[in-house]
């Protein structure tokens, strides 16, 4: 569903991202974890078509994000960690528009059972500026689950969120990757990513430092039983 190959990402004299090659298959849920700077951000935004990686080729679903970005974003869904909405829309008038683009034809099944899961109802008349930091990233991930991609990408989504928010996310996600989903979780949370991610994927200084399950990633580490935590420490620690 989501396959990178000898993805480089070049600013300037910079390399954000170095040769980094992994895929996201039907029904997995992938941690992408990295520190800050690592190029977590950069990857993503090429994933998507944010931007173009310098070298290497990114699919969707078998369309490549560069020459056929159209088709690609038709699969895939991207929910950033800071939710961008129109200041002057309701939350009804951001899923009837992102319907619109979509052309979703059961809209108005979707977005009720939409509202439902996310704990909308009785906001679809609500401005952005009426709702809390918490409401509007689940308006974001309302319009990008709306169409039912098949690639979803998430940022950070348990920003804001209340701790019955939080529980009702990871549902959700969780969910998404049971019907089928290819999903790429990034998050600083280890214990998110430890609790709902089938795989993980380590990335440091702009390299895949380790790829695999908790139990693979412990006997790469050579740290067996270790927590995520204890083994994103040791894969990621400076070299002496």
């Amino acid at each position: 569903m989501i396959t990178l190959s000898h993805v480089t990402k070049v600013y300037g004299e910079l390399k954000a991202v170095d040769d980094f090659s992994f895929t996201v298959g039907s029904g997995e849920i992938v941690g992408l974890i990295g520190p800050n700077g690592a190029g977590k951000t950069s990857t993503l935004r090429c994933i998507v078509g944010i931007q173009s990686p310098s070298a290497g080729t990114i699919t969707i679903d078998g369309h490549d994000i560069v020459r056929d970005p159209v088709e690609a974003k038709r699969h895939l869904a991207f929910m950033a960690d800071e939710p961008h909405l129109f200041d002057y829309l309701t939350v009804a008038e951001h899923l009837r528009l992102t319907g619109r683009i979509y052309q979703v034809r059961d809209f108005e099944s979707r977005s009720k059972l939409l509202l439902d899961e996310l704990q909308l109802t009785g906001k679809e008349n609500s401005l952005p500026s009426e709702l809390s930091r918490g409401m509007k990233q689940k308006v974001a991930i309302a319009c990008g689950l709306l169409h039912e991609p098949r690639a979803l990408l998430f940022d950070e989504p348990l920003t804001g969120l209340d701790p019955l928010g939080i529980r009702h996310m990871k549902t959700t996600i969780v969910a998404r990757g049971q019907a089928g989903g290819a999903i790429i979780v990034s998050s600083h949370l280890l214990p998110l990513v430890e609790e709902i991610c089938t795989r993980v994927v380590i990335i440091d200084r702009g390299k895949k430092v380790a790829d695999g399950t908790i139990a693979e990633l412990s006997a790469h580490a050579a740290a067996e039983g270790s927590t995520l935590e204890q083994i994103f420490l040791k894969v990621t620690a400076p070299e002496s």
